[in-house]
């Protein structure tokens, strides 16, 4: 499963820590929601370019998923595409069932061309805006969607009831065949190319060239208050995201109710998502909703900015929408306020059981370096690792080789912490960048954030282990570090990685192997029996 990382240059720091395998409830009563996705090819156009790009039932972003608390979800996914497929319901935790989970080669093989799937999952314990995405490739530039888990029936909303919703999905676009182009940088030994533009719901906006038809447009009636379920579908860029002459207050975030607070700008990072409420409580008129990357560190990116339009009901598509003052692209204090101000809401309905007893202590070294590469342009390719240990893909789902107990598939000597100490976010010839790391199977608890190394004999007084927010992806700050905790009371293969699809391709990531609990509930659900051959 895993490589020696030759090369010890470091960018980041991610600590962790978790418990036991705890006793796991089985879900209500529960309506059975049926879905149909069918990937297919479909001709689209933007920015006067047009090509062909892989899409769910036709559709870019693809269909939004609804269900509520305690639901039964059922979707068969039939693959019409020449690319293999699988798809990832992410910030679902898949009590027991991993074989729902859909990371290629580590819960499954993918769904190949011409074959179907059947994702059939309970819904047990969330409620919020969670999104699905392809995880496999770069295939999820264009295949990604919305989910979203309304609260059990009769229960409110614990902040003001909003008089209507929207779904804003954040992404990137590339004029060229995404992964032609990956395949031949791959080949090259190349970072691939950054994106053309940003989208808001799959629209770039009129800022880019034959897009004045490519613009979102939400119309809002005076004095109404509305819930933006924001989602950040991006491959490499973390975003802000405002909207002009309008305070966001930000209720939740990764399908976890937070502590409101209020703030003209958000900052999202590449699989999170973020629930505001907005006001509509401004003169009518148009205003710009604009996202774009933020950036604190000399990395190439796409730097332009995506729009979308926030217009008042009768006001004339010929008024100029004014747009608002985004922080800047490096703006480091922002980013770091604002990850200060999230917590969980922690109320007796809704509270935040923190983990208080570490059972064991992980500490991971976020690194990128290079190997040679004979084939390549310069003879090298860059890789990135944990713990100096880069990730290679095996070619058999890692929970079928745990499941069955194939021998020689991966191993389990993953090293608890760096095998050499050194300065980790120190100067380095490969430079430091933010890393948003998805924990697949479980959402966990920022319990603490800082710059520089972290320091094991005093940074741990200072972690929030009261009401720390609760996420699925986290952002590890330039140059720093960021402490979690969760509880492993799931048992599975679960994958753990940068959400930043470079990193990903270059190794950086890992997986948890959960053994089963004692009891007849803490064991992984039987194997499917349409699972994708390998």
């Amino acid at each position: 499963m895993a490589s020696s990382f030759w090369n010890r240059f470091f960018s980041g720091l991610v600590f962790l820590c978790f418990g036991f395998l705890g006793l796991i409830t089985s879900p209500a009563e529960a309506a059975i929601k049926n879905y149909q996705f069918d990937v297919q090819v479909k001709n689209v156009s933007r920015l006067c370019h047009a090509k062909s790009i892989v899409t769910v039932n036709g559709r870019f972003p693809g269909p939004t998923i609804y269900v509520r608390e305690g639901d039964r979800v059922v979707i068969n996914v039939t693959n019409h595409a020449q690319y293999n497929m699988s798809i990832h319901w992410h910030g679902l935790k898949q009590y027991r069932n991993g074989w729902a989970d859909g990371p290629a080669y580590i819960t499954q093989c993918p769904i190949q061309t011409g074959s179907s799937y059947t994702y059939d999952f309970n819904v047990t314990g969330q409620r919020g805006t969670l999104w699905w995405h392809a995880h496999i490739l770069w295939l999820r530039a264009t295949v990604y969607g919305a989910i979203v888990i309304m609260p059990e029936q009769g229960t409110l909303f614990p902040f003001p009831q909003p008089y209507r919703e929207a779904e804003i999905i954040l992404g990137e676009w590339w004029n060229v065949d995404v992964e032609e182009f990956v395949k031949k940088a791959n080949n090259l030994g190349l970072a691939p190319n950054t994106s053309d533009a940003h989208t808001i719901n799959g629209k770039p906006g009129p800022l880019f060239p034959c897009s004045e038809k490519h613009t979102f447009v939400m119309e809002v009636e005076q004095g109404k208050t509305y819930l933006l379920r924001i989602i950040n579908a991006a491959l490499n860029d973390e975003l802000f995201f405002a909207i002009a002459g309008h305070n966001l207050t930000v209720v939740e975030v990764d399908a976890v109710y937070t502590k409101p607070f209020t703030t003209q700008a958000i900052l999202i990072a590449p699989g999170q998502t973020t629930n505001v409420l907005v006001q509509a409580n401004q003169a009518s008129g148009r205003y710009f909703m604009a996202t774009r990357p933020f950036m604190d560190a000399p990395v190439p990116i796409d730097n332009k900015t995506a729009t979308g339009i926030f217009q008042y009901r009768g006001i004339p598509n010929t008024v100029l929408p004014s747009l608002p003052q985004l922080p800047a692209s490096n703006d480091t204090s922002f980013a770091l306020s604002y990850g200060k101000k999230l917590k969980s809401l922690n109320t007796p309905n809704f509270p935040a059981n923190v983990p208080l007893k570490v059972d064991r202590k992980l500490f991971y070294t976020i690194g990128f370096g290079k190997e040679p590469c004979p084939t390549c342009l310069n003879g090298t390719r860059f890789v990135a690792s944990l713990n100096n240990i880069s990730f290679e893909m095996p070619l058999v789902g890692l929970l079928q080789a745990h499941y069955f107990n194939l021998k020689g598939v991966f191993k389990t000597d993953f090293p608890d912490r760096p095998q050499t100490p050194f300065n980790y976010t120190g100067y380095q010839p490969f430079t430091v960048e933010t890393h948003p790391f998805h924990l697949h199977g479980y959402n966990f608890f920022v319990v603490g954030t800082g710059i520089g190394n972290f320091d094991p004999a005093k940074d741990p007084a200072n972690y929030n282990l009261v009401d720390p927010v609760e996420r699925n992806t986290v952002g590890v700050p330039t140059g720093g570090w960021t402490a979690i905790r969760f509880r492993a009371d799931n048992p599975g293969v679960w994958f753990m990685h940068c959400h930043l699809e470079l990193h990903t391709g270059w190794g950086l990531k890992t997986a948890f192997v959960v053994e089963d609990g004692p009891g007849s509930d803490q064991s992984v659900l039987p194997v499917p029996k349409d699972l994708p051959p390998c």
